[in-house]
């Protein structure tokens, strides 16, 4: 039978009818004057707790006098204090805070669940702003009388009295003790999540952490963030420097706690202990919210570069990973290509080839990372149907200044021809003078431009054996249907085994379960992405998705990643 909706439950469209008891004989004890309100007296009687005195920093209000709290995520607000002062006539709990994913119990047997949002007190009753999982008829959009206390989508704000609100029983290390039974028949048995402090080094190897309840649980519309975390730090070290950087001058005054939020209880955990609970992921996805400009990371669907953009550039402030010939610096670079009807099946190598030649741009230095954004547009529009990712990207003719060897003779290069590098099917486009004057006089389409030469280098003995330079594709995100997984390799070198990841590869429980993540080994899909002319008969049923929903392919080189 299929089980009733929210609003079919709730008989009411008033939700604050079905609250706790105590609730409604807190409303029938106001006054009449205190029962009318207008939006005008609203805004004077809904503050914050206590009220301290504020100071604008350009990204929140702070209380001045102090360094960031510890516990950011758990305490009452930002820019307020973490408990009552003595006078103040209501109680805070300790540990309900703003980012606290809460459940609020109705008198029809029906929980909602959501996040705190705000906290505050509104007719002298402290107060917490919920933004519910579901949109439930008659609620509102963070608006109070007028005053915007948060934003979320219409129909999720739930203001209610913060002691109905309690700790949500789906993640939590243990049950209230009234819920006690409830949870164990409900078989909510997930794994302990504690925080990790220290220096926790990336694993290895895959070991014993496949299965079911491994990884990053995923939770409301957060697979574009568990899938990049997972990729990034599970299994290498290439992005830990934004785990320890010490905070400088011009970092947000709330940067040491957002870096110690993503360390201790998100990649720590991976790392030790192979999982990472959803609640602790929430207090990285509402921190994000608070102090970058990318809305809707609690709640909303995003693509992993806006949760990029939010956590690396604008709250970290890393360095970016790629930097051009232009002069314009990116942590991303986004393949832009013209479709060509005769190529069916390119690969990354071809595809990025293609786009550096299409701009007109050159690597001004080797990365130690380089995150492809694959030439898509949206959820649904692809270029092309299967992409091959590149075990061994070739970036040798792709950096400014380093000498190239010429695709027909082996000589140094000494021109390269944009027509020929924007074309999949040519096997490259640096030539010699003497190849250049033989393949293409009678190609006037075909301009060449002189490549820049070191001096030193003009006098090269013939063939010219230059260096090469490799990145190692080390993980592939990919997008189907909104959902976002992950392909990451478990070590290093060309045959090491390789894992899929889902957040949200199954669920116990229906509308008030959670979901369960899942590790799967695939060892043979290095192998097969490695073997010359691979195709999509040769991998693995379960990795064929690899090749259609590639979305976001990250390389590492290694020796330059040593000195970064």
């Amino acid at each position: 039978m299929q089980r009733p909706s929210q609003n079919e439950r709730i008989k009411s469209v008033n939700l604050i009818n079905h609250l706790a008891p105590e609730k409604k004989r807190n409303r029938n004890n106001l006054t009449p004057a205190a029962k009318s309100v207008n939006p005008e007296e609203v805004q004077h009687s809904t503050k914050m707790v206590n009220e301290p005195e504020k100071v604008e920093t350009g990204i929140l209000v702070d209380v001045p006098g102090g360094d960031a709290p510890e516990e950011l995520y758990d305490s009452p607000a930002l820019g307020s204090p973490r408990t009552a002062q003595p006078k103040s006539p209501v109680h805070v709990p300790e540990d309900i805070g703003v980012g606290s994913l809460v459940e609020v119990a109705t008198d029809v047997d029906q929980h909602y669940y959501g996040v705190v949002r705000w906290i505050g007190i509104i007719d002298d009753t402290a107060t917490a702003g919920v933004e519910l999982e579901e949109s439930v008829c008659g609620l509102g959009d963070g608006s109070r009388g007028g005053a915007k206390l948060f934003s979320c989508a219409p129909g999720r704000a739930l203001f209610v009295p913060l002691p109905l609100c309690r700790r949500d029983a789906r993640f939590r290390d243990t049950p209230p003790p009234d819920r006690a039974d409830m949870h164990q028949a409900q078989g909510y048995d997930q794994p302990d999540c504690p925080i990790v402090t220290g220096v926790v080094p990336p694993l290895s190897s895959l070991g014993t952490i496949a299965g079911k309840n491994r990884g990053i649980q995923g939770h409301h519309n957060s697979c574009y963030l568990d899938a990049t975390l997972f990729a990034m730090f599970t299994f290498t070290s290439v992005f830990d420097a934004l785990l320890y950087r010490p905070p400088e001058p011009e970092d947000s005054p709330h940067y040491s706690e957002v870096q110690r939020v993503l360390r201790e209880e998100v990649v720590n955990p991976l790392r030790r202990h192979g999982y990472v609970r959803a609640d602790r992921v929430m207090k990285l996805r509402t921190l994000l919210e608070r102090l970058s400009d990318v809305p809707g990371l609690t709640s909303e669907e995003k693509d992993p570069e806006e949760f990029l953009n939010g956590l690396v550039a604008q709250i970290l402030r890393a360095e970016p990973f790629l930097k051009l010939s232009s002069g314009q610096e990116s942590y991303c670079y986004q393949v832009f290509v013209e479709r060509d009807r005769k190529v069916t099946f390119p690969s990354v190598q071809c595809l990025v080839e293609q786009s550096f030649a299409t701009s007109g741009v050159k690597l001004s230095e080797v990365p130690s990372t380089l995150i492809i954004q694959m030439p898509r547009f949206g959820k649904q529009y692809k270029s092309y149907e299967r992409v091959l990712p590149t075990p061994h990207l070739d970036i040798t003719d792709l950096i400014e200044g380093l000498p190239q060897q010429c695709v027909l003779c082996g000589a140094l290069a000494t021109w390269q021809c944009g027509p020929c590098q924007r074309n999949c099917e040519m096997d490259g486009s640096t030539l010699c003078d003497r190849c250049l004057r033989l393949s293409h006089p009678t190609t006037p389409r075909h301009k060449a431009s002189p490549l820049k030469i070191c001096e030193d280098m003009l006098d090269t003995p013939e063939p010219f054996d230059g260096p090469r330079v490799f990145m190692e594709l080390f993980a592939v995100l990919c997008i189907e249907t909104s959902h976002y997984v992950a392909f990451v390799k478990t070590g290093v070198g060309h045959d090491a085994p390789w894992c899929f990841f889902d957040s949200m590869a199954d669920r116990k429980g229906e509308r008030n379960g959670y979901n369960i993540p899942e590790i799967v080994p695939l060892p043979e899909l290095g192998a097969c992405l490695a073997r010359e002319g691979a195709c999509e008969r040769q991998l693995p049923a379960y990795s064929k998705r690899l090749l259609s929903d590639a979305y976001m392919c990250f390389y590492r080189n290694h020796d330059v990643a040593m000195y970064r």
